[in-house]
């Protein structure tokens, strides 16, 4: 679905700033309400803006330091790919993730990739 009148990029910079400022709700309401939201780990995905919002909650729970540093962002039609670099005190592995936008600008899907043995490594004190 292409829509050419779509600003990712700005869509994009508001979704990373609502993420940035580790704010469950502002994420949410960039989403749709129908939205899916899933990390690929051993989850099922959140489907609807009520459970993405508990699912966002969850991930600054488990993470209290959340900050992430963006390597590149590459924008298709109606979707970017981030690649990115999740940091939590010493805890520090690599994600990407897929985010299809819909017409009219929300966030209708966002699949996270995580380096799950990047991940285990680092939370066990064991950084490669």
């Amino acid at each position: 679905m292409q829509n050419a009148d779509l600003d990712l990029k700005a869509i994009s910079e508001r979704y990373f700033a609502a993420w940035a400022a580790r704010d469950p709700d502002a994420i949410a309401e960039l989403h749709t309400a129908d939205t899916r939201f899933w990390t690929h780990v051993d989850v099922e995905p959140a489907v609807g803006r009520d459970a993405a919002r508990e699912a966002f909650a969850g991930v600054f729970e488990q993470f209290p330091d959340f900050e992430f540093e963006i390597n590149r962002v590459l924008y298709g039609n109606a979707h970017w790919v981030l690649d990115w670099v999740l940091i939590s005190g010493d805890v520090r592995f690599d994600c990407l993730d897929v985010v299809v936008v819909s017409p009219d600008g929300l966030v209708a899907r966002k699949d996270s990739f995580i380096d799950s043995a990047q991940l285990m490594a680092t939370m066990s004190g064991n950084p490669s």
